[in-house]
């Protein structure tokens, strides 16, 4: 830090014009900008339709056929459990590799390596059928492609974070999850278009039609800039200025390009004092450092972003999406359960958007809140009717033995409609919420490890919840019924409790400035902090901050 005088003569070192006030760290918001940050969100497409194709393929007669013999009319519990949660398990551990190897080399070209990993898996799933054990076959292909998605999953969030502008950064994060719905209709819309088909077509074209979404995320990226704070964390300040200058549709020279620069050298100097650089040991080591009561630590801010994506799989959203078709069938009440999933589908895509608005105008905070209220409403009512009068109550079919009809189909109808009104509201808050929070919450110095662990988090509890689901309502093992949906409900009224006391605000900061609002106040009154200074004027720069080179 210093003034410029004498600085353009060090060899090595460049000297950047701080930023006056709060309101100038940033340049103006262009078109060009904002459409090559929202690019990145594609890769939430092929999250999605991975969520969304194993639960039509795994109830496509072919594929049964093919797994559990000529004779089998559905997966057992234990094959639908491994099938599905395999994926999750790779991603896990994807997530986990991806925070060093974003760290050593970049971001972008961390979710192009897990594109070609992804790519990898999707072949290997093609295959199935062909000579070997299908089911270990299947297994190993969704495992590898799994570790692609685990890298994708982390690192664009983490990625889209450090370049979207600031006043706009909830919804360009938002626009991720957006992608994950749609991902997921274009799933279910392939399945039920395949379902009747009575060949290897009717699990390999909702496999096969993986492969373009990595194609497409994996060559656009080649074009895009890596993120300019991984260059400054690595010491390489011309790369940096001139990945800002792109993100922001400025000539290198602009003032808003030296001031954001400065302010994030400034932030980065600054957290690096708190967390020097260390073994890779010890940089894990330092995503734990910290008291539990202290809010600003590190050891609170990775319990933060792991809880909350811990959170958002408690709501039970996925057991839709996975399961839907098969719980649907195992009712008996429902004759189309595909078209029924379907519909849950568009109203996730219909419902997402919505969050583009409101994150930015209610803030992260308001919209965890108000969507974990009405989850827990929604499920609740929907166990209630189910145990009383709807899903729970059937009669056999009269013209077929094998088959059961619903007592009250209006019972049923009323428990759908409040599914896909709890749909509704998970798609507009939790959905985006959690992941605009966890690219927020973490300093430049353990940001990619944070943001990993909370992935990572993310695809535990999916896998575990994968693998104790069919079990949960599995007719010859848990057999619940609609009775799981008190146990979804009781888990969304933990997140509002969660959410009220730990959740702090972060709508309209820079990153940099999360920083100092974690330092300066607590969740329940974060709402109401202001930015004061800049991390330049912090750390004591008297207009200009010098940076070493690389």
């Amino acid at each position: 830090m210093g003034s410029p005088a004498g600085n353009e003569e060090r060899k090595g070192s460049v000297a950047l014009q701080t930023a006056q006030n709060v309101d100038q760290i940033e340049a103006p918001i262009t078109w060009k900008a904002y459409l090559l940050c929202a690019f990145a969100s594609f890769g939430g497409i092929f999250f999605g339709y991975d969520i969304g194709y194993i639960n039509g393929v795994n109830g496509s007669e072919f594929f049964i056929h093919l797994v559990e013999g000529n004779v089998a009319k559905a997966l057992t519990e234990s094959h639908t459990s491994l099938i599905v949660s395999i994926l999750s398990c790779g991603t896990f551990f994807g997530a986990i590799v991806a925070g060093d190897l974003a760290d050593t080399i970049g971001r972008k070209w961390t979710v192009i390596v897990g594109c070609v990993i992804y790519m990898i898996g999707v072949i290997i799933q093609m295959v199935t059928g062909v000579g070997g054990d299908a089911l270990g076959t299947i297994v190993a292909g969704r495992l590898i492609a799994g570790l692609g998605v685990g890298f994708e999953s982390a690192i664009v969030i983490l990625y889209m974070s450090e370049i979207c502008p600031r006043k706009v950064r909830g919804a360009l994060v938002a626009g991720y999850q957006q992608c994950i719905t749609i991902g997921i209709l274009l799933a279910s819309c392939v399945v039920y278009g395949t379902q009747s088909r009575t060949d290897q077509s009717a699990y390999r074209i909702p496999i096969g039609i993986q492969f373009p979404w990595a194609v497409i995320l994996g060559g656009g990226l080649l074009f895009l800039p890596d993120s300019p704070r991984f260059f400054v964390k690595k010491g390489k300040i011309e790369a940096a200025r001139n990945a800002l200058s792109r993100v922001r549709g400025q000539p290198e020279s602009s003032p808003f390009v030296e001031t954001e620069l400065a302010e994030i050298i400034a932030n980065e100097e600054y957290e690096r004092a708190l967390i020097p650089h260390t073994t890779w040991f010890g940089s894990w080591a330092s995503c734990f450092k910290g008291s539990l009561w202290d809010g600003n630590s590190n050891l609170r801010r990775t319990i933060l972003g792991t809880s909350l994506q811990m959170m958002q799989q408690w709501t039970g959203v996925n057991f839709i999406f996975y399961y839907s078709t098969i719980f649907l069938q195992s009712t008996g009440a429902i004759s189309n359960s595909f078209l029924i999933s379907l519909i849950f589908t568009l109203v996730n895509v219909c419902s997402t958007p919505l969050s583009f608005w409101t994150v930015e105008r209610f803030g992260r905070r308001s919209i965890l809140l108000f969507g974990a209220t009405g989850m827990l409403i929604c499920q609740f009512i929907v166990a209630i009717i189910g145990v009383t009068v709807g899903f729970n109550k059937t009669h056999p079919d009269p013209t077929d033995a094998t088959k059961t009809i619903a007592n009250n189909i209006g019972a049923v109808n009323a428990q759908i409609a409040f599914i896909a009104i709890f749909i509704f509201f998970f798609a507009s808050t939790w959905g985006p919420g959690a992941w605009i929070l966890i690219g927020e919450i973490f300093p430049l110095p353990i940001r990619s490890r944070g943001v990993g662990l909370s992935t990572a988090s993310n695809w535990l509890w999916n896998t575990i919840i994968a693998v104790i689901t069919p079990y949960m309502v599995g007719e010859n093992r848990g057999n619940l019924k609609s009775s799981v949906f008190f146990i979804w409900g009781g888990l969304c009224s933990c997140a509002l409790v969660y959410t009220y006391f730990l959740v702090p605000e972060t709508k309209g900061l820079s990153l940099e400035q999360v920083d100092k609002m974690m330092e300066e106040t607590t969740p329940r009154t974060s709402a109401k902090w202001k930015p004061h200074e800049t991390f330049a004027s912090t750390v004591g720069a008297s207009g200009f901050v010098e940076k070493a080179t690389v």
